[in-house]
């Protein structure tokens, strides 16, 4: 449906012309390389190129150099680059040279900084102490131990006052600490270290302070001023340099993107002999324009092929949906991207998950509210999930004008009802027993629709893929299809309708016998395609297996159904939890009190229900439907973009 056709394309030359080929292939914007050594049966000649990539280098030396400078680059070719390609990284090592010199500078300047702010912040808790510190860093047989120590502890150094030397010499102090020293002699050094210990005291990595604390706090700050400024003049000239080589750097690093990504096509690429051979995926609709401007290539030869000719290789996917549904590829990418031959099912998964969704969160101002936040998330944060929440809030705005709730408030749209639709009260009261019931049996109908067209789907998709014994005789495909559509029709009939269809013609027919294909699926799916060996091994073996096999089925057709019960449950789950919202605030009474409790069981309902619809919604895509026809085995068409601004 949406998924775009792409060809093979096989490019056989001389050597010489291989980088002109490549150059072409980047320039393209729609060439995906593949390995030239799946597609061919005789590979013995066949030699890969391991030539080195001379580009990969130098484009990251440059592009790490100036994120280290601040600086970002960026793709651009209005101004393309003179030099040729030889001397690319000549240029970058010219450019990474001056670019580190001068970070290596700015980098000891911020260091030398770092540490003066450091040593001021030590040095200032001693500031006003007329003690010569060179004195006391000379002394030879006192040791000097600098730090802090909570008021608590100063106050209890009076129960040590029996030894002499547990004195703390305070300089300065704050809220919680005393900033200080205690001195230690080698006689008493362990037992008064042990005593500040206990004292919680916490030594600091004192600068080596010559002379004065208040003396040496200005020449710190002098040396700071004097490091600042440098670092201001290393900036500036950081940013000189950058304004006068700017233009150049974005113009060889554009030329060295260009010229990787012709390299990584090379990696591709294979000689034979004095000739290459290169492999690759384009687009279909791309074949007349690609194939065109090959052929102005001199000595190369070119075939192209259609995927599905292609047996050896699983050609890469490109998926095309209108704006709508592409919103919806976001959930079908993390379930798996479709393979070349089988049915897209965005539209499907966008059809269904915005109904149900909108069937399960049916409330016209909840519903207001999901839209304008999904807008929010998407136009601010860029979050996929925003574009999807869009729509599913619209839809439960509709459904909840049908269930005529809004905020919970379930009588507001009463007389809209009664006018339009003619009827005594609302069009849907949720929680009526005659509504219940509806609900629950409108659920199964949805459930047996659903199933039914997702089984459409895969016989559809499977004739796609040629397995003709998922087509004709799955569980999900003709005879699956056949086998339940029957007996539901049957059963809905014969037990609600009254209308006995159910004869010994219509079970054998339209029962019985898709059973027993469903049962022989695998050697009648075999016969199909032609395959001589379509008996089993073992029919003993076989037959066994494939009973249970065919009961499982059978189960999976009750549960399947029976699990799209949760889309009216969610309706009924909605309409409980605003009755539960309601009933607090009539017993909080108050106009503000009942306000505040609406307003706040609005936001937990609809952010909870929200969730949860949204998973569940999810998962019945997932399981119920995806199962039935959906590989998800495809892998993204990623061409070459050598020329990102074109």
């Amino acid at each position: 449906m949406s998924v775009k056709p792409v060809k093979a394309i096989s490019i056989i030359g001389m050597m010489p012309e291989l980088d002109e080929v490549i150059q072409f292939c980047g320039d393209s914007c729609c060439f995906q390389p593949d390995d030239a050594m799946s597609f061919y049966s005789d590979t013995k000649n066949f030699v890969p190129l391991n030539d080195k990539n001379p580009y990969s280098q130098p484009m990251q030396q440059l592009k790490n150099a100036c994120e280290l400078g601040g600086f970002s680059l960026t793709y651009s070719q209005e101004t393309p680059t003179q030099k040729k390609d030889e001397e690319l990284p000549a240029y970058v090592n010219r450019f990474v040279k001056e670019m580190e010199s001068i970070l290596s500078r700015k980098l000891v300047l911020e260091q030398q900084i770092d540490d003066c702010r450091r040593s001021i912040e030590q040095v200032e808790h001693f500031t006003g102490c007329d003690i010569d510190f060179t004195e006391i860093h000379n002394c030879q047989y006192i040791t000097p131990n600098f730090g802090r120590l909570p008021k608590e502890s100063y106050e209890k150094l009076s129960a040590y006052s029996s030894n002499r030397y547990a004195i703390f010499f305070p300089f300065s102090n704050d809220d919680t600490h005393y900033w200080g020293a205690y001195f230690t002699i080698p006689e008493q050094k362990n037992e008064i270290d042990r005593i500040f210990s206990s004292l919680f005291f916490e030594r600091l990595e004192v600068p080596p302070i010559a002379g004065k604390p208040d003396d040496y706090l200005k020449s710190l700050q002098a040396q700071l001023q004097e490091a600042e400024e440098d670092l201001q003049k290393e900036q500036q000239r950081l940013g000189a340099f950058w304004e006068k080589e700017k233009k150049e750097c974005l113009a060889v690093y554009t030329k060295l993107e260009e010229m990787n990504s012709y390299n990584e096509i090379k990696r591709y690429a294979y000689r034979y002999h004095k000739s290459f051979i290169l492999v690759g995926w384009i687009p279909a609709d791309k074949e007349s324009s690609f194939t065109e401007k090959l052929d102005t290539i001199k000595s190369i030869e070119y075939s192209v092929s259609d995927a599905k000719d292609v047996r050896s290789q699983t050609p890469p996917v490109i998926i095309k949906n209108p704006p709508f549904i592409k919103r919806y590829e976001f959930y079908v990418k993390m379930y798996g991207l479709p393979c070349h031959n089988e049915i897209d099912p965005t539209a499907f998964v966008a059809f269904t998950y915005t109904l149900f969704f909108g069937i399960m969160f049916g409330d016209v101002g909840q519903g207001l509210v999901v839209a304008i936040i999904g807008a929010l998330m998407y136009k601010l944060k860029k979050m996929e999930i925003g574009k999807i929440l869009i729509p599913c809030g619209i839809m439960g705005m509709i459904f909840g004008f049908l269930y005529g709730s809004v905020f919970g408030f379930e009588e507001l749209l009463t007389p809209v009802h009664q006018k339009l639709f003619g009827t005594h009260g609302k069009l849907i009261e949720v929680m009526e027993p005659k509504s219940i019931n509806f609900i629950i049996y409108g659920s199964v109908a949805i459930g047996i629709v659903t199933i039914a067209a997702a089984m459409l789907v895969n016989i559809v998709s499977s004739l796609k893929r040629r397995d003709y014994e998922s087509a004709f005789f799955g569980a999900n495909g003709v005879a699956g299809f056949v086998f339940y559509v029957s007996l539901v029709a049957g059963l809905i009939c014969q037990m609600m309708l009254n209308v006995p269809i159910m004869n010994i013609a219509y079970i054998l027919c339209l029962i019985v016998v898709p059973l027993i294909l469903m049962f022989l699926r695998e050697p009648l799916g075999r016969l199909c395609e032609g395959k001589k060996n379509w008996q089993p091994q073992s029919w003993g073996e076989y037959c066994v297996q494939s009973f249970f096999e065919l009961f499982e089925m059978c189960l999976s057709y009750v549960t399947n159904t029976m699990s799209f019960l949760r889309v009216g449950a969610y309706i009924l789950v909605h309409a409980g939890m605003m009755l539960v919202v309601f009933t607090l605030a009539q017993m909080v009474g108050g106009a503000v009190g009942y306000t505040l409790i609406v307003i706040i069981g609005n936001g937990i309902v609809m952010a909870l229900e929200a969730l949860l619809v949204a998973i569940q919604v999810l998962r019945l895509d997932y399981y119920e439907i995806f199962s039935r026809f959906y590989i998800g085995e495809g892998r993204p068409f990623t061409p070459v973009v050598a020329r990102k601004a074109r």
